[in-house]
């Protein structure tokens, strides 16, 4: 069934005083208190938000100083993260007790208010406070996308402390277009999949064999980690506000990356007549990449984002596929063997058949095959389904009849 919204993250620096940010840093800690007190509780046996919150409630009023929506909230992400713990171990991933270290607090219309003079008004644990958000000087900036058009409801948003800033990222949504609901459709007829791999050294591979480094994302998050290092030791005024500066800046440059990336992989899709694009789920991205820093999984998240809303001008449909096993697993059109052995870093060969390519584009032809196959499975036909095209560097592949793969 599809979505009935579409939904936004838009992040924004605060502007806060030294009063509001003392009351800032205590809402984040009383509310990582309470994700964890309700996390204690709960665990291993209660994950639904309907049961951990009674469970864990009256605990958490009486232990923090959290105001009543804030220990709602408080719970019910403790029970997420739980029923995430239940989905890794379905798949056969080690889990253990979830453990909130992070500094975020979640809001939600009870908890904060957008107002028309791009101010936000905030719950503490000591009242409310009022902060104005920090936006690009320039109409095209992302944000004002969602802040000028009325279609856009803002929804449950995150505030986080880094690098002494505030950060809010704003979640917004608003109904499909007819356009989006015809993209969005789960029909194989006459389609063409672009299969996406994404990782650290290459931020991102195509089926088609299109290549976008991750070189440059590294390099300035290098630069701007060993900037905020050394304003650190320094430890005055004017170094918080130069880390401040610092991190504005390496948002705006890694956006426009991202943003170069994204039409990057459109081209592609265009260029190669492509109706779906396919991305390895995120879900589990941190166990698949651990050495993935909260920069690049940022980055994977927003890529998907930029891609996904951009697409929609085009009427492709983009969509996330579990990645099990597409980085080990041949993808050469007669084998197909799986093995942790065939891949090697950033080279594949396989065991079986000898097949030799490099291990992304190998994971990326997987990911369009996976892709293709739910495709296939999901139209409904007297003749058991239609054929779904796989352009690749070189040729295609096509998936048909009970779902085999062939040379194109």
């Amino acid at each position: 069934m599809t979505e009935e919204y579409v939904r936004r993250t838009a992040v924004t620096r605060l502007s806060v005083s030294d009063e509001q940010r003392a009351l800032l840093e205590a809402t984040i800690d009383a509310y990582r208190d309470g994700c964890q007190m309700a996390a204690d509780m709960a665990w291993p046996n209660t994950k639904s938000k309907s049961d951990v919150q009674p469970l864990a409630y009256d605990t958490i009023r009486e232990e923090t100083e959290l105001g009543s929506q804030h220990a709602i909230l408080a719970t019910h992400q403790a029970a997420e993260a739980i029923t995430g713990c239940y989905e890794r171990r379905s798949k056969g991933l080690k889990t253990s007790k979830p453990r909130f270290t992070a500094p975020t607090v979640t809001y939600d219309t009870r908890t904060m208010t957008l107002f028309e003079n791009n101010a936000v008004s905030l719950a503490t644990v000591d009242g409310r406070v009022r902060c104005s958000l920090v936006l690009p000087q320039d109409d095209d900036g992302y944000q004002w996308q969602f802040l000028n058009d009325e279609r856009w409801e803002l929804t449950e948003s995150t505030l986080t402390a880094r690098d002494g800033a505030y950060y809010l990222h704003m979640g917004f949504r608003r109904f499909r277009t007819e356009q989006e609901r015809e993209a969005d459709k789960e029909t194989a007829e006459d389609g063409t999949v672009l299969g996406v791999d994404l990782g650290v050294n290459n931020l991102a591979v195509t089926s088609t064999g299109l290549f976008i480094s991750g070189g440059e994302l590294t390099h300035w998050q290098n630069e701007y980690e060993k900037r905020r290092g050394s304003l650190q030791q320094t430890g005055t005024r004017w170094a918080h506000e130069a880390m401040q500066r610092v991190g504005r800046k390496e948002e705006t440059r890694f956006t426009i990356l991202l943003h170069e990336a994204s039409n990057a992989i459109l081209a592609e899709a265009r260029e190669n007549g492509c109706t779906h694009i396919a991305f390895e789920e995120l879900t589990d991205i941190r166990e698949r990449l651990p050495w993935a820093t909260w920069q690049h999984r940022w980055a994977f998240r927003k890529l998907y984002e930029f891609v996904s809303y951009k697409a929609v001008e085009d009427g492709i449909s983009v969509r996330q596929i579990p990645p099990n096993y597409t980085s080990q697993q041949c993808s050469h059109t007669d084998c197909g063997f799986t093995h942790e052995d065939n891949r090697d870093g950033g080279s594949f060969e396989c065991l079986k058949c000898g097949y030799s390519v490099h291990a992304d584009y190998n994971a990326a032809k997987n990911i369009a095959v996976k892709y293709a196959k739910k495709l296939r499975r999901s139209h409904k036909s007297s003749d058991g389904g239609v054929s779904v095209d796989i352009p690749l560097n070189s040729g295609s592949l096509i998936v048909e009849g009970p779902g085999t793969v062939v040379p194109g």
